[in-house]
């Protein structure tokens, strides 16, 4: 019988070692399964961190199958995308075993070993069964052509890929992206347009200091390329179409693209609430789609666009963060609230919006290092490079 206070318990030991536990597991898991090595991309830097946090996710919902079980079965069917067969389970189970061992040392008894090897058959049953549901339905990945490349700033490019088939995706969702100039490194962005009837996905892509992805889809890329895109995911920026409340969309940066798409989606339904769009940006520069925002806004009357300066020493007037600027549309419990872009962005966004007394269920953001974007375990780094 599984123990899930002894797990925790030893999990937390051994967690304390910090970056010697991923180094140890994969140095293990590759010694004595080279083949695994293929699954990985050539840096494991960003992979490291993700894979403590993913274990140490499973380990404190080990008691909550609620929470647990949906989490295990969206990595199986992500994991399907880097290429992990069944087969490859035992090899993890065998690795991540021999590592517990080695950093317990004493405290690893037979009784600990059985009960850590319960818990993971556990887990790779639940990941491989959705795995295998997930392969009656739809492909491990879709291949995307880019049909079209707009540098819109010398660090923002705006992409549009059009999939070899059906995808099928809502508004808000994000989607899984690999470039073959960076193979099994993937990387969250989120369409910026609903379901069209030619298939394409417009991508806003910014590039990351340091982000090996974002650089590549930037600079990189070209017209008649394939990508890769995974299965959308996410919920958390979704439009219920059945409540009708309007929209207050907060956007800082590229994460005006979900906002954008979830606009789109509101003129396909019939346009039958308001919805209003603050856009924020430190200069006017990083107003990059302006172009297609205002041409929205033209022809949808009940679009009200309102594009914030928080720094730009070369445009005259008041000068406000994106947030700040919106409280002209107090009070802001009449509206469902979204906000995307940075992390600080949101977070500093959502406080605002908090304080003002908006119930937390009509506000809607992502949640950074969530669920809703479970690191990969045994696969290559699930990363959102958005800003």
């Amino acid at each position: 019988m599984i123990d899930a206070a002894r797990l925790k318990e030893s999990w937390n030991a051994v967690a304390q070692h910090g970056d010697q536990v991923p180094l140890h597991f994969y140095a293990t898991l590759f010694l004595m399964y080279p083949e695994t090595r293929q699954l990985f991309p050539v840096s494991l830097a960003a992979q490291r961190d993700r894979l403590v946090g993913a274990l140490g996710q499973i380990v404190s919902d080990v008691d909550n199958l609620d929470a647990l079980v949906p989490f295990l079965q969206h990595l199986g069917r992500d994991h399907r995308k880097f290429q992990v067969v069944t087969d490859h389970y035992p090899a993890v189970g065998a690795a991540l075993l021999a590592t517990l061992a080695h950093f317990l040392g004493p405290r690893w008894t037979d009784e600990l070993a059985r009960s850590w090897a319960e818990a993971y058959d556990v887990i790779a049953s639940v990941m491989t069964g959705a795995a295998e549901d997930a392969s009656r339905t739809e492909p491990p990945w879709w291949d995307a052509e880019v049909v079209s490349r707009e540098l819109r700033t010398f660090d923002v490019a705006v992409l549009t890929i059009r999939p070899s088939h059906h995808y099928p995706y809502r508004p808000g969702q994000s989607v899984a992206v690999e470039t073959p100039v960076r193979p099994r490194l993937w990387r969250y962005y989120s369409p910026a347009n609903s379901p069209r009837v030619d298939n394409t996905l417009e991508l806003h892509v910014r590039q990351v200091p340091g982000g090996l992805v974002s650089s590549a889809l930037v600079q990189l890329v070209q017209v008649g390329d394939v990508l890769r895109l995974g299965a959308p995911v996410g919920a958390r920026l979704t439009l219920d179409a059945s409540q009708g409340r309007d929209l207050l969309l907060i956007a800082g940066g590229t994460g005006l693209a979900p906002l954008r798409a979830l606009i789109e989606q509101v003129a396909a339904e019939g346009g039958r609430r308001r919805a209003v769009l603050v856009l924020g940006a430190r200069t006017a520069r990083e107003l990059y789609d302006m172009r297609a925002v205002l041409e929205l806004r033209d022809r949808l009357p009940w679009l009200t666009v309102l594009p914030v300066l928080s720094d730009d020493p070369l445009r005259g007037g008041p000068q406000a963060i994106a947030v700040d600027a919106a409280r002209r549309f107090e009070p802001w419990h009449e509206y469902e609230v979204y906000a995307c872009g940075s992390a600080e962005m949101v977070h500093g966004t959502v406080k605002s919006v908090v304080d003002a007394g908006v119930a937390p269920d009509r506000i809607h953001y992502e949640e950074f290092q969530s669920h809703q974007y479970p690191p990969a375990v045994i696969g290559a780094a699930n990363v959102r490079e958005h800003a």
